[in-house]
């Protein structure tokens, strides 16, 4: 019998794990496994062009539907209910039992809930499926005021998008600034300003302590008392693996998520993980990293789809991600500690810059806003490795192609 690669999960990183396979050579079954109606799609969109319904679904789509089938990948609706490492199989829920020769782990994540009085209202969102985006925006067309609770990545474009399609836009977040986890508080401090600029209302530093309706939300109420009228409160708190499966299966390490090696291996042999789920040992930055992004979904499941099929390829790609909120675009690439210094070129308040996170002079991050065709100088500085003056990456006068080439020596 032909030997079986069952993908869990039909997310990109599951699509791309399947693509990867068939890449690399697999002639057996490939069979990836999915519990939403929808052939594997892309989020990056949903948040931002699906959401305004300036692009349908079919465009966020990974392949063309053909694909599977002229790629022999079977597309199964089902959600898996059991993963059995010693038997080599998994469960459905359906009743189905699929053997495996070896397993891809692309179960992706779920959006955390919020965990006050009235949460469970009508009119509450969370933005993580297909189905979310095309919820929410027709809450949003037919409505006048829409409070995000949340700045992060999610919550941060959400608020970018609505103001575009002409409604009135609360933020609130416990932290001083929108996306502070990530680019600390001075970049931050500019994300406030771009938004307040395009009309949105921003509750920095306050916690939400309740929310109130009869039956449907009509209002936000703040920890300190204040009261936001609300139609539709839209929650971007984060994301939480999902490990369930793995947690249920004898031997396979969960640890903020399924612990994999550089290989992308999880603790038992021939089982692997990609995307939001895999937390994986990183050869560049010599530590586990767990990557709630579009392009590790989409390299990553590749890599293990590759790995799975009998490659053994360490999978060493820097982090990289992208957004896009109102006119501003920005570029992020590689990881930055917590105790790493910031360093800026170009100005922050004409919100056109390069931003380098460093320790040392090594730089360890870079991120560009509204700055283009320089991801690939950063790229080569972040992985070099190698102290870089700091007065030189401060300098315009100084290109970054310069700065590049003195890193790959």
């Amino acid at each position: 019998m032909k030997p079986t690669l069952v993908i869990v999960g039909a997310s990109l990183a599951g699509a791309k794990a399947a693509e990867g396979a068939r890449d690399a050579g697999y002639e057996g079954r490939v069979v990836l496994v999915g519990d939403e109606p929808h052939p594997p799609y892309e989020r990056p969109p949903l948040s931002k062009a699906v959401l305004r319904g300036e692009a349908e679904p079919d465009s966020t789509r990974v392949q063309p539907l053909d694909f599977y089938a002229e790629h022999d990948i079977e597309l199964v609706t089902d959600e898996v209910t059991a993963v059995d490492p010693a038997g080599r199989r998994v469960r459905l829920a359906g009743g189905l039992q699929l053997p495996f020769d070896s397993l891809v782990m692309a179960t992706g994540a779920s959006p955390r809930r919020l965990d006050v009085a009235g949460a469970d209202l009508d009119g509450v969102h969370y933005l993580r499926t297909l189905d979310d985006s095309l919820a929410l925006r027709a809450a949003i067309r037919d409505t006048a005021r829409v409070v995000v609770i949340g700045a992060g990545w999610i919550g941060s474009e959400v608020a970018a998008s609505a103001r575009q399609m002409g409604v009135d836009v609360v933020l609130v977040d416990p932290g001083p600034a929108p996306l502070r986890r990530v680019v600390g508080d001075e970049v931050g401090e500019m994300f406030v300003r771009l938004h307040a600029d395009h009309g949105v209302t921003l509750r920095m530093g306050s916690e939400v302590r309740e929310l109130r309706g009869a039956g449907h939300v009509e209002q936000v109420v703040l920890a300190d008392g204040r009261i936001e009228v609300a139609d539709v409160v839209v929650v971007g708190v984060g994301v939480v693996p999902r490990t369930d499966l793995a947690e249920a299966a004898l031997g396979i390490r969960v640890d903020n998520g399924i612990v994999v090696d550089a290989h992308l291996e999880s603790t038992v042999p021939g089982i692997y993980a990609a995307g939001d789920v895999a937390n994986a040992w990183h050869p560049h930055y010599e530590r586990y990293l767990r990557v709630e992004h579009w392009a590790n979904a989409l390299n990553q499941g590749f890599a293990a789809g590759r790995n799975a099929a009998g490659r053994v390829e360490p999978y060493d790609r820097l982090p990289y991600f992208f957004s896009d909120q109102y006119e501003l675009g920005l570029e992020y690439v590689g990881h930055a500690s917590p105790d790493a210094a910031l360093v800026v070129r170009g100005d922050l308040d004409e919100r056109a810059f390069v931003a380098f996170w460093h320790r040392d002079g090594v730089v360890t991050a870079a991120m560009a806003v509204n700055i283009w065709d320089v991801v690939d100088d950063l790229k080569a500085i972040v992985e070099s490795g190698s102290p870089v003056d700091v007065r030189r990456l401060t300098s315009v006068d100084v290109p970054l192609t310069e700065l590049s080439r003195a890193s790959k020596r």
